[in-house]
């Protein structure tokens, strides 16, 4: 069994800065990709950022030059540093991470509310 734990979300004022770790046990043989998505309420869950194991990153327009997703391969660990935050920005954020057990599958974290409000 896999599990994805994510931690550090928040209500915050714009402008501000949070940071979003989300930590993957069990049993785990290898992990692709880990990254981050998020949904607002009435619209669709959308790619935030991904890094694969070699450290290359994808970022959504939105958050470029404002989030940095980093990694921890010996921690099976993704973090997501989130600065200038916007209102915009409100939204449940998802981890998620391409793991391998016997197979290779795709595995969700439960979700960490952000929010962006003065």
């Amino acid at each position: 069994q896999v599990q994805l734990v994510e931690s550090g979300g928040g209500l915050v004022q714009p402008g501000g800065s949070l940071r979003l770790s989300c930590a993957a046990s069990g049993s785990i043989v290898s992990i692709r990709a880990m990254g981050w998505y998020r949904q607002a309420p009435g619209k669709q869950r959308e790619l935030v950022a991904t890094m694969s194991s070699a450290g290359n990153t994808n970022y959504a327009d939105s958050v470029k030059a404002r989030f940095t997703i980093s990694r921890d391969n010996a921690k099976n660990t993704v973090y997501l540093q989130m600065n200038s935050l916007k209102p915009e920005d409100t939204a449940v954020y998802y981890c998620h991470a391409e793991i391998r057990r016997v197979m290779w599958a795709d595995y969700w974290g439960q979700g960490t509310q952000v929010t962006v409000s003065s």
